[in-house]
């Protein structure tokens, strides 16, 4: 082989690994930065990239898709002092790749100690109790701060999540039998409003029964008093009568009053509690004779009242 054939070949090799050297293939989701002399240049995106070969050189290989991070379990102490067990997880997501190789040193590991020590921060500045009901809150709270301080680094994170908070086994039963005593506490109290409302619709029952029990009597009496002067009436309207027949000399009223009377001593004699036997001469002629003088005076008043009506 000459000389020129040799030097055709080494030119050839030396293309085909320039070609290899600069021709770059960056994967879908990754970015790559680009160094000159060991100064960042450029960031080489998904697809096929072209470099200075042995000038330009690969410098960070970053994975711009979300990726999560395991919070290990650590020891937390309460505002009221009270030792907690604690972990989590956190995601996040490279935004700008040139910040995220150049203006931090482990990514990975400066986020997740940035994590942790802002969870001991945060629930540490919390009672117990609240740090059990407001796991939310403090998910809000981590989220806040730690995208706040990884903004500078082109990192988002997205979600901190705590996944466990384990207080001590002489904690929780302790908090279990608060929890039992605040139940018990609970019940009693709902079975003294049951007991008094209980009482109070009872009352209620007994007020208005009376109500309609003295409602009931005052319309019995009103009736009684309206039969009263119904009779009294009556009685006077007879009297009325008898006084006007007696007037105009018919003897049969007299007999009215005489058999009224007569009967009315009879019923109390027969009616007295201390007497048990009465024996007295009765004239019964003379009564019926008084009864039909009853009869008489009746047909009369009615025939007076028949014979005005006749001559209208």
């Amino acid at each position: 082989m000459t000389e020129f054939g040799v030097l055709v070949v080494f030119i050839f090799v030396l293309a085909a690994v320039v070609i290899f050297l600069g021709v770059k293939s960056v994967p879908q989701g990754h970015e790559w930065t680009v160094e000159r002399f060991g100064k960042y240049t450029r960031t080489l995106r998904p697809g096929l990239n072209l470099i200075v070969p042995v000038i330009d050189q690969i410098g960070h290989k970053l994975n711009m898709m979300e990726q999560v991070l395991d919070v290990p379990t650590q020891e937390v102490i309460t505002r009221d002092n009270a030792m907690v067990s604690v972990d989590g997880v956190v995601f996040y997501q490279v935004l700008d790749a040139s910040k995220a190789a150049y203006e931090v040193r482990q990514l990975e590991y400066a986020t997740l100690n940035l994590t942790m020590t802002n969870i001991r921060t945060v629930m540490g500045s919390m009672d117990l109790d609240e740090l059990l009901s407001r796991r939310d809150d403090i998910n809000a709270r981590l989220l806040v701060v730690v995208d706040e301080a990884t903004t500078p680094w082109g990192v988002k994170v997205t979600r901190i999540e705590i996944k466990d908070i384990s207080p001590p086994t002489d904690l929780v039963e302790s908090m279990a039998r608060q929890m039992k005593a605040e139940r018990d506490k609970r019940a009693a109290i709902l079975e003294a409003e049951g007991k008094r409302q209980a009482e109070i619709l009872k009352a209620e029952g007994e007020k208005q029964a009376a109500i309609l029990k003295a409602e009931g009597q005052r319309e019995a009496a009103f009736r009684e008093a309206e039969a009263r002067e119904r009779l009294a009436q009556a009685e006077a309207t007879a009297t009325q009568l008898v006084s006007q027949a007696i007037a105009q000399g018919d003897v049969q009223a007299v007999n009215y009053f005489v058999a009224q009377k007569y009967v009315e001593a009879l019923q109390q004699i027969g009616t007295a509690p201390n007497q048990k036997l009465v024996l007295m001469p009765i004239e019964a002629s003379g009564v019926i004779g008084a009864i039909g003088g009853v009869a008489e005076l009746a047909r009369a008043a009615l025939a007076k009242s028949a014979s005005p009506k006749a001559e209208g």
